[in-house]
């Protein structure tokens, strides 16, 4: 610390003092303070380190000063972060540096060779401490204060100020936005932890927008240490170079992958590596090119430089700027440009509150280069870092920049100012914040008094910061440091001044020297004359038009890039302003040569008496990535050479930019030689077999590494070297191309001439070599590791000219400035890194005879995986096709595109390419204006996109995957050299998200999707013997699945310690609590605002049941036997009419009021129960009533029952009957021997699915006295603690804890009602608080409800102790922790919100009550779960791992069995089955069902455990599971069995023997995009075709959806939908709790009335699949038939929900359903078959797979429409069950046959084991009871087979 020197602290003191008594200003005072510290605190040996950049500035950066100018750019990137000494240590041995790395380019050199510093790096234990970041030099000068990068100091780090502060101006917003200096020079080494907690820096402040890296801190070194063997976990972008798998990818999107484990190389001795090239050397100093004396070498920085200019050559012109016509607008001198920018520099020192090192904004349009330039300089001058933005209508980016880069001042012109406020206001945007505007144009000259001198220079290492955007839009920022800069510009210059001249007549070498190495024959002293037209604000316009110009003294003639557009006017410019060097780009040349070539005359008369000469022109430099070497030809023969320059191909000079790092130049032709070091064969040799490459001789290579003094270096003769600055091109293979290899066909000249005549070849153009200093490697992009000789690469590039990394994006610079290439040693397994660290171009090129061929973007390549079979192996292999290739095949050979772009996508792990094709075909643009919309021809489109999928199989063997087409210019583009180009990166975005603007898609699947798995057994799938045999095979010898029981054969009361089970009924159990407790209270009503109702007492209660019951047994004359419909709200006259009904031993049957809303589906419902259970009366009390008689209730119902021909019976009010005194006993109501007999039907509990089908168990007293005693066993029920009904009473839980479990008990039952809870859920929780209630029933839903619109506080819930939220399948994962969270504040204890498992026969199968733990989650491999077997995975390592939830424990007396549901064996672990129950709670029956299946279910028996136990079965798939927690006592381990529901076996459908739960993929579509309503997804098998229905919330661009859509289900679930449909939001069918009607949707969409927007087919009917896929794809193969279907039940007993039509046409469908109800196969139309002629067929093949735009499903008033693919259909798809009906008929065939649907199926459908009798889906309405069923049965007559085509498969499982 600087506090160590007694001396130095003393004088400190003292000056202090003198700045407190107002001796000195405080400038001086800072100027003092500087100097005693730089006396103290340096030494000679760094004075003299800090040569260069850093001679003004003592408090030095963090950097070493021999570091590289890369690093040392990079020190701004060094904030928030923790110490460095700390990181370093933990981080691997690092290599020694590589010379180009360590060279400083202003380190005071005579030349570039001899100038590189020869430290020989770190051997060993990281790097020295002298040298880690945050630490400059040695331990002397540990104690500088903030440099003024940095803000000053805040007091408690004990540090000194050591830098003068500017003056404090209109700036003092005092946010610091500076550099944090805790970890910059002077932050103490002896305290390394001292951490400084400051938001200063490069990063963003909290609320910062850049890619959200703003935070982070930088890495603990530049070098991108990408550990081999821990790659994969900080990879930045996920697995194994998945680059598509989460956001659009390329290199320079920063996402490196990691390396491939040793196990996946090729074995050592296999592999040859290209090495880097080594660097060239500029082999002799640059000087001024105006002054042969002045080495440039001297000027640490380009502020420097301009001040050389303003003094040596003042008057000499240094802009002329042109406007569109050539016309000059602005020109400004050396002296004026110099004495400007000095005036910004100074009223920004003076004026401003900025800090050395702060950002400032520069906005200015192309056209003011002028003022640009001089406020870049400006910023130079003051030491400030330059910002330009140059997208000035893009206020986002605007924002976004000054935001990260947290510049506060911006510059401008009074022009921009005006038109950006104009802007603003129009557009109603916000101003930036905090930013400061200067217009730099009023600011005038700066003109020193003569004493004066110029201020010194006192430069931050950043000199500016460019920002551009990544191939995926992101904004990133590219720092420059001035280090960079001036390296940049030796290099450029060094190549400039070795051009060979035009003149002639000197016979003097032009390349000999004097010994200080100047030329000896310089042409003349004067600079080049640079014509050009490229964006001089960012790249290589402002590289070479700004800094360049500024640097050699050069003049610059800026034109507006619209000139070149005039013909004759560009070649005029060249030659009135004598251009040296033109600046271009490969459109505006190509106009200019194409309309030379056009009309020629107009080029040479364009001015009268000025013939176009281009003599003086040396270079016409071309800004691109790509060479063209056709154009080439045209440019320089039929272009350069006619306008009288005789070195015309020695003049086109492509450069290699790099647009996203900064736009520096990598490569580009030059004359400076020493190719000879570079390490590589100089000299391809074709040998006699143009196809093989050898490698030169090794009289070839280098023959040491010394310096050259000549240009050719002395190893070559004149023609070669004359060879070598020739453009080279080469004919490559392009078939090689596809498995990265590099055979070259034909070179040089003869590539030329063989170009056009070379089928299956592709014409490469060179760049040159790298440029000087530059190292240069090709990389295997995937894997990291250098690529072998002749083989494609990205092309990794080093040099001391290149930024050193991102602005604020910490990851991203290491793993694209500071990547380290890899490869192996022989016999060593573990793999070497490569020095030194490189810049990732995210270019694909290769180098041959040491020149650099550039291919294309990284993202602008597409791979597909190839698979085939060699000598019995499989074999598998990436292919690689250009994007560019493929748009030249498909521009040629397919009509009607305006512009094409593909990409590929990773989907389901295989890449797939996607083609985006632009066509005027697609525009629904109005023809005329104000006109109507234009139709799209669909046709066409299908036609186009099916002819682009044939040309690229054709040429490439490309297998496209999807075809999308949009209108031209509606693609997002990207600036691409100046020019606009469709940025496919973008598109990928886009395309991910289904935001592109697409009106057609097209699919090739069947091609395209290899990867797709096929089950053991395709045919039979996961339950067919083979299948279930091999997975026993995998999990034998395994437990079997099935749980203990807990036989409680005795129930105490807990009162009076009675056994209740000796009560057979609960009516004399009800009597015996009269008896008991008489004067306690039974039941007693709460209302919305918590008030309680009048109390009913025991004997009450008794006496009100006594009283309908009596008012049922004399005035309705109710019988043993009679069937009553009890319609109640939930109320107390509910509860007595029920036990009314068992006291007389009628069948009660409670019912659900009906909803006045939904009468349609109510009104059947309740008709149909009337009818088929011959019901005598129905129930209800005063609500209902008057709900009845309401005019359209009771009008309704009338009309439904004449339609349905059904007699209503009469309707009783029982809410007050004739009042009773006595008791039922006393009446006489006791129960009879024969009412409690196991068979009596006593209570009949109704259960309707989402899609009103009717399920119906009767219960006994025998089951309905098990019930209670499950329940009051399971959940430790007691007298003391009251119960609550509340929802869902008229059936299960809701029923018992509303009408049962009170007395079973003997506790009060207090009731709320669900209307007053729906307007007022707090009213529930009060009472559950107030009534410290125990045990309570929730449903999901009730709760959604309550959470949605109450807050969870102002009650407690701690004496709660088990919520039973109920599940009738698989919990959802959701409802714990939004349950736990909401109510967190009431106290409400998280082990008492518990799942149970409810089920129609079973109210309570499982149940989480009292286990004490949280829900176990499980996270399953969903590819093992379709193959029936439970795999657990660690979500981290598995994304797509399936979440499930428990469902708790088997409650008592009763146990589950996991049973294969075909073999009925029991399941092993590791398996799941059907789950089976055997329980006292369980039904007994169905009621009313004859079916021999539906008794089946209460029979199930396993084959291999207890034949004695006679389980039910559920129908629902799931498995038990063994999981130890710490809930015993002292925590000990409590083992627990607990389940886990995995879904309907109904539900679920298989393809290829793969068994899928629709929940996962509807979840996985309803997910993927935002406009897909939630819960607005069903998937189903009709017809044996996968439909998806998606509802969606915008009518616009579905197409672009659909890929979405088909990617989110093959990706997650590796099947392939058919058919993707979509419906308006609000037209989904759901059920009043909004559950999807699957059954609905499925009737609706076999009958064809889905209300459809569009419909789009995926697979292609007409397309082969390959014949893998043919022999083991069934669609809906015979075996797997019964699980095919999608339904809401598995139950086979569902009844159809009645729909209620107008009478004649009632009739009119009853007709139909006799003939013609059965679906049709989507094949044959609903027409009469004159109109089902070939052209209709034809046209409906054309159309395959388009979108239909359609009000509704097509039907036969559509003709113009299609549906879905027209006749042969795959076999697969046809074997469908056929129908017992003999009078079944298409209408419109009754005469003659049907026509062909398809080839017959090769052998009839076997009859199911137990035959499918209900009728599943006709509509009653439709189809009066009886009538048409669907069943699997054989039809004898063979020529009746094809009905299978007419019948949707449709069969539930079991």
């Amino acid at each position: 610390m600087a506090t160590n020197n007694p001396v130095l602290q003393e004088m400190l003191q003292e000056l202090e003092h003198e700045l407190e008594e107002g001796d000195i200003t405080e400038k001086g005072y800072q100027k003092r303070r500087t100097l005693l510290l730089s006396q103290f605190l340096s030494s000679p040996s760094e004075s003299a380190e800090l040569k260069g950049l850093r001679v003004h500035s003592p408090d030095n950066t963090a950097h070493p000063s021999h570091n590289g100018s890369r690093t040392a750019s990079l020190a701004a990137l060094n904030a928030n972060t923790s110490p460095f000494s700390e990181q370093y240590e933990q981080r691997p041995d690092i290599p020694p540096q590589s010379q180009a790395r360590l060279d400083t380019m202003g380190s005071g050199f005579n030349g570039f060779g001899d100038s590189r510093a020869q430290e020989g790096g770190f051997a060993s234990g990281g790097r020295p401490k002298e040298l880690r970041l945050g630490i400059q030099g040695t331990a002397h000068r540990q104690s500088y204060g903030a440099d003024s990068l940095f803000l000053p100091r805040t007091p408690n780090t004990g540090a000194i100020s050591a830098e003068p502060t500017m003056t404090m101006g209109t700036m003092t917003s005092g946010a610091n936005y500076a550099f944090n200096p805790a970890h910059q020079v002077g932050f103490s080494e002896q305290q390394p932890n001292n951490a400084y907690e400051s938001h200063a820096g490069t990063m963003m402040d909290s609320h910062g927008t850049m890619l959200g890296e703003s935070q982070q801190g930088y890495f603990s070194d530049f070098a991108g240490q990408q550990g081999y063997d821990n790659g994969a976990s900080n990879s930045y972008g996920g697995g194994p170079h998945r680059y598509s798998s989460s956001d659009a990818f390329s290199p320079t999107a920063a996402m490196a992958p990691p390396m491939l484990t040793t196990s996946d190389l090729p074995p050592p001795a296999a592999l040859e590596y290209q090495m880097p090239l080594e660097p060239r050397d500029v082999p002799f100093a640059v000087y001024d090119p105006h002054d042969g004396n002045t080495p440039m070498s001297k000027f640490d920085n380009i502020a420097a430089v301009l001040r050389h200019r303003s003094k040596a050559m003042a008057k000499a012109p240094a802009y002329w700027v042109l406007d569109g016509k050539g016309k000059e607008i602005a020109s400004i001198t050396w002296d004026k440009l110099t004495s400007r920018a000095e005036k910004v520099a100074q009223v920004i020192r003076d004026k401003s509150s900025l800090y050395r090192g702060d950002r400032v904004a520069l906005i200015y349009r192309d056209t003011e280069i002028i003022d640009f330039a001089i406020a870049l300089l400006g910023c130079f001058i003051a030491g400030v870092v330059a910002v330009p933005i140059n997208d000035l209508e893009d206020y986002a980016k605007l924002n976004v920049i000054l935001t990260s880069t947290q510049a506060h001042l911006a510059l401008t012109t009074d022009y921009n100012l005006k038109a950006f406020q104009r802007d603003i206001t129009t557009q109603k945007l916000n101003w930036p914040r905090g930013v400061e505007w200067w217009k730099t144009n009023e600011f005038g000259s700066w003109h020193p008094k003569k004493k004066e001198d110029m201020p010194p220079l006192t430069v931050p290492d950043l000199a500016y910061i460019e920002f551009s955007r990544a191939p995926t839009g992101d904004l990133r920022g590219v720092v420059m440091s001035h280090r960079t800069i001036m390296h940049q510009m030796a290099c450029l210059s060094a190549i400039i001044s070795t051009v060979p001249s035009n003149t002639t007549g000197d016979t003097f070498s032009s390349g000999l020297r004097d010994k200080n190495g100047r030329l000896m024959a310089r042409s003349s002293n004067r600079g080049e004359i640079l014509l050009s037209y490229l964006d001089p604000r960012q790249g290589i316009g402002m590289i070479l038009g700004v800094l360049l110009t500024v640097y050699g003294g050069h003049t610059t003639v800026w034109m507006e890039n619209k000139a070149v557009e005039t013909p004759g006017l560009y070649a005029f410019l060249i030659t009135k302003y004598s251009a040296t060097l033109m600046l271009a780009d490969y459109p505006g040349l190509k106009r200019a040569a194409y309309n030379y070539q056009q009309d020629p005359m107009t080029t040479r008369n364009f001015k009268k008496g000025i013939e176009p000469n281009f003599q003086h022109v040396k270079l016409c430099l071309i800004d691109t990535l790509t060479v063209d070497s056709e154009f080439h030809e045209v440019l320089a023969d039929r272009w350069l050479r006619p306008m009288r320059n005789p070195r015309a191909r020695e003049l086109v000079a492509p450069m290699l930019c790099l647009p996203e790092h900064g736009g520096m130049v990598i490569s580009m032709r030059d004359w400076l030689g020493g190719e000879e070091r570079m390490g590589c064969p100089l000299k391809l040799d074709m040998g006699s077999d143009t196809e093989s490459i050898e490698k030169v001789g090794e009289k070839e290579k280098p023959s040491g590494p010394g310096f050259g003094s000549l240009i050719g270096g002395g190893s070559t003769t004149p023609t070669e070297q004359q060879g070598r600055t020739e453009l080279s091109e080469v004919l490559l293979d392009r078939e090689a191309l596809k498995t990265n290899e590099v055979v070259v066909v034909a070179i040089g000249e003869e590539a030329r001439k063989k170009a056009s005549s070379e089928p299956g070849t592709v014409r490469v153009g060179a760049f040159g070599f790298p440029i000087p200093d530059a190292t240069l490697a090709v990389v295997d992009p995937e894997t990291g590791l250098l690529a072998s000789p002749h083989s494609v690469g990205e092309i990794w590039v080093d040099s001391p000219s290149l930024s050193g990394g991102f602005w604020a994006l910490p990851k991203h610079t290491e793993q694209i400035f500071h990547a380290r290439p890899y490869k192996f040693e022989q016999g060593d397994p573990t793999p070497m890194m490569v020095e030194p660290e490189f810049l990732r171009t995210g270019l694909l090129g290769t180098v041959i005879e040491g020149k650099l061929f550039v291919l294309g973007l990284y993202e602008d390549r597409l791979r597909q995986k190839v698979e085939w079979v060699e000598h019995g192996h499989e074999i598998a292999e990436h292919r690689y096709f250009f994007v560019q290739h493929i748009i030249v095949s498909i521009m040629k050979n397919v009509p009607k595109i305006y512009d094409c772009s593909a990409f590929d996508v990773f989907v389901n792990d295989e890449h797939l390419p996607i083609v985006l094709l632009e066509s005027q075909s697609a525009s629904t643009a109005p023809v005329t204006s104000g006109g109507p919309p234009r139709q799209l021809d669909t046709a066409l489109l299908d036609s186009l996109s099916e002819r682009c999928m044939e040309v690229l199989m054709q040429e490439h063997h490309l297998r496209v995957y999807c075809v999308m087409i949009t209108a031209p210019n509606s693609l997002p583009k990207v600036l691409k050299n100046g020019r606009r180009e469709i940025g496919n990166m973008l598109c990928r975005r886009e395309f991910d998200l289904g935001n592109l603007p697409c009106v057609h898609v097209k699919f090739g699947v069947e091609r395209a999707v290899l990867n797709l798995p096929i089950g053991v057994d395709p045919i039979g799938g996961i339950w067919s013997p083979l299948a279930s045999a091999t997975r026993e095979d995998i999990l034998s010898p395994g437990d079997k699945q099935y749980s203990g029981i807990d036989r409680r054969e005795v129930v105490i009361d807990d009162r009076t310690s009675t056994p209740l089970n000796n009560f057979t009924s609960i009516v004399d159990l009800l009597q015996w609590r009269v008896a008991r407790q008489a004067d306690e209270l039974s039941y007693c009503t709460i209302d919305g605002r918590g008030k309680e109702g009048k109390g009913i007492t025991w004997k009450k209660f008794d006496t009100k049941v006594a009283a309908v019951a009596m008012y049922l047994k004399n005035k309705v004359k109710i019988r043993p036997g009679d069937h009553l419909i009890l319609m109640y709200t939930h109320s107390e006259d509910f509860v007595y009419a029920a036990h009314a009904c068992f006291c007389l031993g009628a069948t009660a049957i409670p019912m659900a009021p009906l909803d006045q809303n939904r009468l349609n589906e109510d009104a059947p419902a309740f008709l149909h129960m009337v009818a088929d259970y011959t019901v005598k009366a129905v129930l209800v009390n005063q609500d209902v009533d008057h709900l009845l008689k309401q005019k359209a209730v009771s009008q309704h119902l009338k009309q439904s029952a004449q339609v349905l021909k059904v007699s209503v019976p009469s309707v009783y009010n029982t809410t007050k009957p004739p009042k009773q005194n006595s008791g039922c006993r006393d009446l006489g109501l006791t129960m009879q021997p024969s009412w409690v007999q196991p068979g009596y039907p006593v209570l009949v509990w109704t259960y309707w699915t989402p899609d009103q089908r009717r399920i119906a168990v009767q219960l006994g007293h025998d089951t309905i006295m098990g019930m209670c005693k499950v329940q009051k066993e399971t959940c430790q029920m007691t007298s003391s603690r009251p119960v609550l009904g509340c929802v869902r009473s008229t059936s299960g839980l809701g029923f018992i804890h509303t009408c049962l479990m009170g007395i079973f008990v003997g506790a009060p039952t207090y009731l709320v009602s669900p209307v007053e809870f729906a307007q007022n859920p707090v009213s529930l929780f009060l009472t559950l608080s107030r009534y410290k209630i125990k045990d309570t029933y929730a449903t999901p839903q009730m709760l959604d409800h309550a959470m949605s619109i109450m807050p969870g506080k102002g009650f407690t819930l701690h004496e709660l102790k088990n919520m039973m939220i109920s599940a009738e399948g698989r919990p959802r994962v959701d409802v714990f922790q939004k349950v736990r969270l909401h109510f967190a504040a009431t106290g409400l204890d998280r082990t008492a919100i518990n799942t149970i498992y409810s089920h129609v026969l079973n109210p309570m199968i499982a149940s989480r009550s009292y286990m004490c733990i949280e829900p176990i989650e499980l996270w399953l491999d969903p590819g093992a779960l379709r193959r029936g077997m439970i795999y657990p995975v660690d979500p981290d390592t598995d994304p797509k791992s399936l979440l499930i939830q428990d469902s708790g424990m088997v409650p008592v007396s009763t146990q589950i069995a996991i049973v294969n549901p075909e073999s009925r064996a029991l399941c092993h672990d590791g398996e799941y089955g059907e789950i089976w129950v055997d329980s006292e709670a369980c039904v007994k029956s169905f009621y009313g069902s004859k079916d021999a299946f539906d008794s089946e279910r209460f029979d199930g028996r396993t084959i291999d455990g207890d034949p004695s136990v006679q389980y039910v079965r559920t129908g629902d798939l799931g498995f038990l599971h063994n999981v130890s927690r710490p809930i015993g006592p002292n925590g000990a381990q409590v083992d627990m069995q607990v389940l886990f529901v995995l879904g309907n076996i109904g539900e679920t459908f298989e393809i290829n023997g793969l068994s899928h739960f629709p929940m996962d993929i509807e979840y996985s579509v309803e997910k993927c995009h935002r406009n897909i309503v939630p819960g607005g997804c069903a998937i189903f098998q009709a017809g044996g075709l996968i439909v998806v229905l998606v509802e969606v919330g915008r009518k616009a661009y579905l197409a672009s959806i659909v890929p979405v859509i088909v990617n989110a289900i093959l990706n997650e679930h590796q099947i392939v939908v058919d058919i993707v449909a979509f419906v308006n939001k609000g037209d989904f069918p759901r059920s009043r709790l909004g559950e999807k009607q699957r059954g609905k949707i499925l009737a609706s969409w076999v009958t064809r009335k889905m209300r459809t927007m569009a419909q789009f087919g995926i697979r292609d009917p007409d397309s082969a699949l390959p014949d893998v896929m043919e022999s083991i794809e069934p669609r809906s193969g015979i075996n797997s038939i019964r699980n095919s279907s999608v339904m809401a039940s598995s139950l086979r007993n569902v009844e159809p929900a009645p729909q209620i039509i107008e009478e004649q046409e009632f009739e009119r469908q009853r007709e139909q359903a006799q003939n013609s109800f059965v679906p049709l196969p989507t094949g044959i139309s609903e027409m009469p078959a004159m109109s089902y002629d070939d052209s209709m067929t034809g046209s409906l093949r054309d159309n395959n797979g388009a979108s239909v735009q359609s009000a509704d499903t097509p039907t036969n008033t559509h003709h113009g429409h299609f549906e879905l693919p027209g006749d042969n259909w795959e076999l697969e798809k046809n074997q469908l069950p056929t129908m017992r009906t003999s009078d079944f008929v298409i209408p419109g065939f009754e005469e003659g046959p049907p026509p062909s649907v398809g080839p017959k199926p090769r052998f009839a459908p076997q009859s199911d084991p137990e035959p499918n009798t209900g009728d599943l889906w006709s509509l009653p309405s439709q189809q009066p009871r009886g009538g048409l069923r669907i069943q699997n049965g054989v039809s004898d007559d063979e020529d009746e087979s094809w009905k299978q085509d007419a019948i949707m498969h449709m069969n539930l499982g079991r």
